[in-house]
């Protein structure tokens, strides 16, 4: 098997992970970890061979692209707090107190390398982490703070992991101009993230066409991180502040296939590139053994140590965190989501897996210094992050369910159902108003305009039945019932209309191209 037979092995995985998980309750993203780790024990799979310089933008960019489309700006806003205590905070504080235990356990390991191994070991994964609380139902204010958590933290470790690396390379190191470079580094991202999404945003407007604007998305996420590490600035932070200008300001209500279409080729690209990438980090396996041949108990020894520290550092920072924020929180009225008990608090406390961002960093790392010689440290260093991944992806990953069953940390569904009552109201309440603007500059006819009334409690009724009283309810419910039925003739009608033209297209002198428009002149009109 080569290199581009196992990439499309590790694709085909992704696909199958999906129904497999959800069959058995799983996080996709470990069993493709699992996957990996059985691919890179079988003799016939070669070792994966991927420059490192191209692994972080590589994956990366549309992975952290796919994660902002699923939030807001304003969401980040409101959770400003908790986010900074566990995205720039913690990181720092696992920074340090990994490179401490490193440092000492490990015979030889400078300082600066200590450092680079706790960056790449401090953030937790937003992918894995996401990925596993979505199935379980967790409340959306603890999905809210991981997301974020899970974002954010990348930038602050993949700053820190850079100027440890430099400090190792160079063979020099100054606490204020690690600083400064800290500091620049995030000015340069946020300036070249609004910038690429207010050009993103207006190319889509010249683009127009729904193919070529969802290409462009696909697009600007690798720009906005290869420009950004040009100009020496963070490129994880330019992807999202580009991510989130076009969350914020790129979307047209009305534009209904661009929307429907980008919602299904990004779910796609997702779950293809988090399924590679987790499927590589079982593939490290390979070079974990080979790193391991002769010393396994005391490589073994070291990451167990760095494990510990992983773990419970985050426990211990987690329970005065959340302790704080609650206190501000009920001193001002703060629109904040944060863990209401101790209960969830053990759930995100557990939730912190490393992935995607650790590996990609240990892999990174360079082979060789500005001096020639070869990088100090570089395998132990790798082989332990690598302890940590498998550590904290397989071990909580696949616990994580049982745990979150165990303390019974459900979602709020009522507080979930009351708030989708309120925006179906509020968009039947649009809608009528819309129509009384209507009716001031058109005659329409008094039929026409019940009609119109009654669509209008329809598109709040179809999105929440709560909205209509029993008896209104009851009756509406038998017009629905006549509306699906009628719904369900038409579309056995147009099935058998499309099954009429695309048989048109294999018949002699056929003209594929126009088979093919009236065909999505049908699928369209499927989708009313």
């Amino acid at each position: 098997m080569d290199q581009l037979a196992l990439l499309f092995v590790l694709l085909l995985g992704a696909l199958v992970s999906v129904p497999i998980g959800d069959r058995f309750g799983l996080p996709a993203p470990v069993l493709m970890t699992l996957f990996g780790i059985a691919l890179a024990v079988a003799d016939f799979v070669p070792d994966v061979n991927i420059p490192p310089e191209l692994i972080l933008p590589g994956l990366l960019p549309p992975l952290l692209y796919a994660a902002v489309r699923r939030t807001s700006w304003r969401q980040f806003a409101a959770n400003k707090r908790p986010i900074f205590l566990l995205a720039v905070a913690l990181v720092f504080v696992t920074t340090v107190c990994v490179a401490v235990v490193a440092n000492a356990i490990v015979p030889g390991l400078s300082i600066a390398a200590a450092v680079a191994l706790g960056a790449l070991v401090a953030p937790p994964d937003p992918v894995a982490a996401t990925a596993v609380a979505g199935q379980l139902g967790l409340p959306r204010r603890l999905v809210s703070i991981l997301e974020g958590e899970g974002l954010f933290n990348d930038v602050t470790a993949i700053v820190l992991y850079h100027v440890a690396i430099a400090a190792v390379v160079s063979g020099t190191f100054s606490p204020w101009r690690a600083g400064l470079d800290f500091l620049l580094s995030a000015v340069v991202a946020v300036v070249v993230g609004l910038v690429l999404g207010w050009g993103a945003n207006k190319l889509m407007d010249v683009l127009g066409d729904a193919t070529l604007q969802i290409g462009l998305t696909l697009l600007v996420p690798y720009v906005s991180y290869v420009v950004a590490e040009e100009l020496h600035g963070s490129g994880v932070l330019a992807v999202l502040t580009t991510a989130l200008f076009i969350a914020e300001y790129a979307t047209d209500a009305d534009d209904v296939m661009t929307r429907l279409a980008g919602y299904t080729f990004w779910d796609i690209v997702d779950t293809l590139v988090t399924g590679v990438a987790f499927g590589l980090i079982g593939l490290e396996l390979h070079n974990a053994i080979r790193t391991a041949s002769g010393r396994w108990g005391e490589l073994l020894g070291w990451a167990a140590a760095v494990v510990g520290v992983v773990v419970v550092v985050r426990l211990l920072w987690l329970l005065p965190a959340t302790w704080l924020t609650k206190r501000l929180h009920a001193m001002r009225d703060y629109d904040e989501e944060i863990p209401t008990s101790w209960r969830e608090t053990v759930v995100m406390w557990w939730s912190g897996m490393r992935g995607v961002a650790s590996v990609a960093l240990a892999l990174a790392i360079p082979l060789r210094t500005d001096a020639g010689s070869a990088f100090p440290d570089r395998d132990e260093i790798v082989f332990i992050a690598f302890g940590v991944i498998m550590a904290t992806l397989v071990l909580q990953g696949l616990t994580l369910p049982w745990l979150v069953k165990r303390l019974g940390v459900r979602a709020d569904t009522e507080r979930e159902a009351e708030f989708e009552k309120e925006l179906a109201v509020r968009a039947a309440k649009a809608a009528r108003r819309r129509l009384k603007e209507i009716e001031q500059v058109e005659e329409l006819p008094e039929d026409l305009t019940e009609q119109m009334l009654r669509r209008a409690f329809e598109i709040g009724f179809r999105i929440s039945p709560d909205v209509a009283e029993d008896e209104r309810r009851e009756g509406h419910e038998k017009r629905m019932r006549r509306l699906k039925r009628v719904r369900r003739i038409q579309s056995e009608m147009l099935s058998a209309a499309r099954h009429e033209v695309l048989a048109a297209r294999s018949e002699p002198g056929a003209d594929p191209e126009i088979v093919d428009r009236v065909l999505r002149h049908l699928d369209v009109r499927s989708l009313r």
